[in-house]
């Protein structure tokens, strides 16, 4: 993990204690785990900071308000999970956590796509719990409270400059491409890193409105992003 940092925040940070003692707590619950997996897809993301989140950058930076909230959004192009396929399937985390986010006590709730199939839902929970190692296992150090998953209809739409997911009542967001010098070019972060995105990172805006579970979303023309993501856990086979 050491090629990439959720917000650049070191993978070799322990997290807070309180964090470490959720994560350990989730490790515990998990039913299925494999020694492998791999996924690639498409990844988004918009809180409530002034374009760009300076969490994003490090996570010793402090974020733009006292809370950071907002969402991570995914479609799973291809994977698998030991035997499970994960083609498909969508999921979104919504976060809510301190402005020093290297300080932990981070509010996370998972919400997972209800046309997936069990072995599906259970892969990607422990995939995005970070039960089953890889970079979420890093961002589930700073988590103190995991609220219930829940698994609902998920819709993405992905028109090139604008992306969009609407989870049923719950959750409807886009970000947008913020506009360069080249109207034809993306504006970009290259060599960033990052532990769930990309090295390269497409700049955009972003509208959100959203109340999951206490998590409540409403920002417009804040930070977002997006990037493809390539994950890897031990020495899976793929294409």
């Amino acid at each position: 993990m050491s090629r990439a940092r959720a917000g650049s925040v070191d993978a070799s940070a322990s997290g807070p204690p309180a964090a470490n003692a959720s994560a350990a707590g989730a490790r515990s619950r998990a039913t299925h785990q494999v020694d492998h997996w791999w996924a690639r897809g498409l990844l988004f993301e918009s809180c409530n900071c002034q374009v760009v989140c300076p969490g994003h950058v490090h996570f010793s930076q402090s974020c733009t308000h006292e809370r950071c909230i907002g969402y991570w959004a995914l479609r799973f192009d291809e994977g698998r999970y030991g035997d499970t396929s994960l083609d498909g399937v969508r999921a979104v985390v919504a976060f809510e956590c301190p402005q020093l986010m290297i300080a932990g006590d981070w509010t996370e709730v998972l919400l997972i796509d209800q046309e997936a199939s069990p072995d599906q839902r259970e892969a990607v929970e422990a995939i995005l719990r970070g039960d089953a190692g890889g970079p979420w296992e890093v961002l589930a150090r700073f988590v103190s409270e995991w609220l219930p998953t829940r698994f609902v209809p998920i819709e993405m739409e992905d028109e090139g400059k604008v992306k969009r997911v609407r989870v049923g009542s719950l959750l409807e967001a886009s970000v947008e491409d913020i506009r360069g010098w080249d109207r034809d070019l993306p504006v970009t972060f290259r060599n960033m890193f990052n532990q769930i995105h990309d090295s390269t990172q497409t700049i955009a805006r972003g509208e959100t409105r959203g109340d999951i579970g206490g998590i409540r979303l409403r920002n417009e023309g804040t930070h977002g992003l997006h990037s493809r993501f390539d994950w890897r856990v031990g020495d899976p086979e793929r294409s």
